[in-house]
């Protein structure tokens, strides 16, 4: 059900969007069937299960940027069939989409965003088949757009948001979301503006915890230059609980996008922030830097394109509540016959109701691709990650690479071959494992 509710979202929100010719021309798929052979596919410590697996699934991105509709919708829904009766056959799918419709041109806007993802159930045991869930943030709402006097412009907003996991009912909530803001052009590229923003979240289930109130007011600076792209955010924020006191802070968050020379870019995210898993659910993972989308997000199980499969995130899957700070930075270079890029990331998680899952994440990750001619291609990565939980003195190393060779033999036809081999040492009694994992794909793709 969840699967199918996800994917009816992301439908939408493509087909609100769509007429005509423009389907034709921006809607993009393909459909692929992988054979995965995994040699200890629970992630155990003794005792390895292994098994085959058979994977069809489908991919499909939708993109358009009119006057009245702005649409960015990706997707990949992925049916997975285990050879061992030790695991159930699982449906999952990963999507990101949002939907801007200018309902009255300059004046009123409606906003769709939905973000749907697997994750982990228990985030301190292993990534593996039993232990994964479906999530799906959904954010939907108007924005009224007005002027306020010479040179200044002003947007209201407001907007409902659910969220919901398959198996950790303490996730599911409803929220309003309310905002003010105030914008000044300083000269052509640049902008300063504040904002006033407030959030009720209300939890479906009564073991979640106390319902709470979120508000928080910065001051925002962007400046779009031909090679240098910056969003600042500056101001206070305050937290309070139904049931549970309150809880106030700074607020600071930047991201920084330059574009070194023609083929390379340098990115930079950094946070100090309240959050929970939601929140962070529907920030975005990719920044533009003169034209080109550069990933965002922490990487610390690499920018994994050799498994072709639908990844578990590493976000905490609960209703609490967190002091995040993050620092990120991504390197890329691209040229016609290479792409390469480096991922260093730190995060640092204090959780206001439980501890257990305090934490401190480091990781780093590369990946290079290297085309042989036009149709073939080799690419490979690695990743390591070490997280400390300083509540339980648990320490978890995990290191992740892989390689692969692809190879377009038509148009539309292609194949893939690929190896992936994980492991992880943890301080925790039967967390610690290595697995080795060996990837068959064919796609075709529109």
């Amino acid at each position: 059900m969840a699967v199918r509710t996800t994917l009816a979202r992301a439908i939408i929100i493509a087909l609100a969007a769509s007429s005509g010719r423009a389907w034709a021309s921006q809607f993009d798929y393909s459909i692929y069937v992988t054979g995965e052979h995994s040699d200890n596919a629970a992630l155990t410590t003794s005792d390895p299960i292994s098994t085959n697996v058979l994977a069809p699934g489908v991919t499909f991105a939708y993109n358009q940027q009119g006057s009245a509709v702005q649409a960015n919708v990706n997707g990949n829904v992925e049916y997975r069939d285990y050879s061992s009766s030790e695991f159930a056959n699982q449906t999952l799918a990963q999507i990101a989409g949002q939907l801007n419709w200018s309902m009255i041109p300059q004046r009123l806007d409606l906003m769709v965003q939905d973000a749907a993802g697997v994750a982990p159930v228990n985030s301190l045991a292993a990534n593996a088949p039993g232990n994964q869930q479906q999530t799906n943030v959904l954010a939907i709402g108007p924005t009224l757009r007005f002027n306020v006097g010479e040179g200044m412009t002003g947007d209201a907003e407001l907007h409902y948001i659910n969220s919901y996991a398959s198996r950790e009912d303490e996730f599911n909530s409803s929220r309003g979301d309310a905002a003010l803001r105030l914008f000044r052009d300083i000269s052509p590229t640049d902008q300063l503006s504040g904002n006033v923003e407030y959030e009720h979240v209300d939890f479906s289930s009564s073991t979640a915890g106390s319902n709470y109130d979120d508000y928080s007011a910065y001051v925002r600076y962007t400046s779009r230059l031909a090679k240098l792209t910056l969003d600042a955010d500056l101001g206070w924020s305050n937290v309070d609980f139904t049931q549970g006191g309150s809880y106030s802070s700074p607020l600071a968050r930047v991201v920084l996008g330059w574009s070194l020379t023609p083929r390379s870019t340098i990115t930079v995210n950094g946070a100090y922030q309240y959050a929970d898993a939601a929140q962070d659910m529907l920030q975005p993972t990719t920044v533009s830097v003169a034209g080109e989308l550069v990933p965002l997000e922490p990487v610390t199980q690499a920018i994994d394109q050799t498994r072709g499969t639908i990844g578990v995130g590493n976000i905490v899957i609960s209703s609490d509540v967190y002091k995040e700070r993050l620092l990120s930075a991504t390197y890329s270079y691209r040229d016609e016959v290479m792409n390469f890029s480096v991922v260093p990331s730190y995060d640092k998680l204090d959780y206001i109701n439980s501890t257990t899952l305090n934490q401190v994440g480091k990781g780093l990750g590369l990946t290079l691709e290297y085309k042989i001619s036009p149709t073939v291609s080799v690419s490979g990565f690695a990743s390591g990650s070490r997280i400390t939980y300083d509540t339980i003195d648990r320490l978890d190393k995990a290191y992740r690479y892989g390689v692969a060779f692809s190879h377009q033999f038509t148009q539309h036809w292609s194949w893939g071959a690929s190896y992936v081999r994980q492991t992880q040492n943890s301080d925790a009694v039967g967390q610690s494992y290595h697995e080795n994992e060996y990837f068959l794909t064919v796609t075709y793709k529109r």
